[in-house]
């Protein structure tokens, strides 16, 4: 079965750095469109950072500058290096794999930024 996997997630200095990392497993990962959505509660999921099967990517205004997507088609895992990391930052940050109808979320890693 599919299995997204993230790791790399805790508790982190304002201005500080942290890289998330997720791990696919039961899909043909170099087709799949790969990326991070992040989630405060009460609130909705929304997009940071995508990047596609071919390497283009989108991100979120708010993230512009201070995070990186890529991704390693060898070892079938997706990365997002956050750099300057600000409290807002601070929530569950989710991977997603899509493809065509295909729709797959990991189960979440937290990050916290203490200000």
């Amino acid at each position: 079965q599919v299995q997204l996997v993230e790791s790399g997630g805790g508790l982190v200095q304002a201005g500080g750095s942290l890289r998330l990392s997720c791990a696919a497993s039961g899909i043909i990962f170099n087709r799949y469109s790969m990326a991070w959505y992040r989630q405060i509660p009460g609130k909705q999921r929304e997009l940071v950072a995508l990047i596609t099967s071919g390497g283009s990517t989108t991100y979120a205004d708010s993230v512009k500058g201070r995070f990186t997507i890529s991704r390693d088609n060898a070892k079938n895992t997706v990365f997002l290096q956050m750099n300057s990391l600000k409290s807002e930052d601070t929530a569950v940050y989710y991977c997603n794999a899509k493809l065509f109808q295909n729709n797959y979320w990991g189960q979440g890693t937290q990050v916290t930024v203490s200000s």
